[in-house]
């Protein structure tokens, strides 16, 4: 019963990510979900119990995710090591969970007016941590005077892009959607963009 109780969560939680992407927060239903879902709207409510938790649940789903990105930066201390790995693990969050990185993206737009505290709180710990290694990175002499903060925006926009704003970049490259080649490709661009521009030097020994 477990597995089936989690296997039809997380087909829940796939289909509201969808929906909630495509249509919005308050446009989305929960029989909407139910139905897509092909699973009775009681069993919906069972698993979820509001439309509230089945909103967390797929912020929950992205947010993990790029939390957990930032890994490299805070355990790495060669700045062009850990600024690839962060580079491809946020490119790789854009492939693998673009409908809820669109509702995450849309949340922030509208004010995060339904943005949990929690996950707020730990979003910006993390942003405060990213910046305060770029700081130490820029004290150290290993990358160019610049803004901590501009730089992380970059980073976040340069990568999250290819998610949000899937059918504009697939449209332009003529293609139904991307493949990982395509993710490789922009990893290795953005990564010598980020590099480059930045000056970064490596403290590998």
């Amino acid at each position: 019963m477990s597995k089936i109780r989690e296997k039809n969560q997380v087909l829940i939680i796939e289909v509201a990510c969808r929906l909630f992407a495509l249509q919005g927060y308050a446009a989305t239903k929960m029989a909407d979900i139910a139905k897509e879902a092909n699973i009775p709207k009681p069993n919906v409510y069972y698993y979820f119990s509001t439309k509230d938790n089945l909103y967390r649940a797929v912020l929950e789903s992205v947010i993990q995710p790029l939390l957990d990105a930032s890994k490299p930066i805070e355990q790495l201390d060669d700045p062009a090591e850990a600024l690839t790995e962060y580079i491809k693990t946020k490119l790789r969050i854009s492939r693998d969970h673009p409908y809820a990185s669109k509702v995450f993206a849309n949340e922030v737009m509208s004010g995060a007016k339904y943005l949990p505290q929690d996950i707020a709180d730990g979003l910006l710990i993390q942003s405060k941590m990213i910046i305060a290694k770029f700081e130490s990175w820029i004290d150290e002499g290993a990358m160019a005077p610049l803004s901590p903060q501009h730089l992380m925006f970059t980073i976040w926009a340069a990568t999250q892009t290819y998610a949000d704003f899937s059918w504009q970049i697939c449209n332009v490259m003529d293609k139904a959607e991307l493949d990982n080649n395509d993710y490789a490709e922009a990893a290795t661009f953005l990564t010598q963009f980020v590099i480059n521009g930045c000056q970064v030097k490596s403290t590998a020994s």
